[in-house]
């Protein structure tokens, strides 16, 4: 099972980080490259603890629908999504929150089985990996470049 592990530190309070983290409109706006929306379930706002939704999206150039559930929530310092229904055989998401300095470590840690058997194992260790690194990368930096620009605004 594949484990993508990213660290990243914001300048801005956990809280802050924590909603961004799981809100489904942000989520949308960072991942505008693959044209994801909501289209089932919690569609915008905050998601919370046992509630789901159901993402479309274009990924290898294929639409494609996935629906997530939060199993796990410790506001503001953990929430756990995982995978219902999609394209991996399953997927479990950890998003931790670290208050360091006045501002938060962000730690995300994907783990997931690709579908397909050997052959999903093999497309993981090709390219399905490195995309998910780069996929969630991006989300992340999207997630900072929000919470930093509003904490400024408020510190004015």
């Amino acid at each position: 099972m594949p484990i993508i592990e990213s660290e990243l530190y914001i300048n801005a309070p956990i809280e802050v980080c924590f909603d961004l983290a799981r809100s489904i409109d942000i989520h949308a706006k960072s991942t505008s490259q693959t044209k994801e929306r909501a289209i089932g379930g919690v569609t915008s706002g905050l998601i919370e603890l046992g509630q789901s939704v159901t993402w479309e999206a274009i990924h290898f150039g294929i639409k494609q629908q996935l629906t997530a559930q939060i199993t796990e929530m410790d506001f503001p310092h953990r929430f756990v999504d995982e995978q219902i229904r999609g394209a991996f055989k399953r997927f479990r998401h950890t998003h931790e929150f670290i208050e360091v300095n006045g501002g938060t470590l962000m730690i995300d840690i994907f783990e997931y089985d690709a579908p397909f058997g050997i052959m999903g194992k093999l497309a993981s260790a090709l390219f399905l990996k490195s995309y998910m690194e780069r996929f969630l990368m991006k989300r992340n930096i999207y997630i900072k470049k929000v919470a930093e620009e509003d904490y400024k605004k408020k510190q004015r």
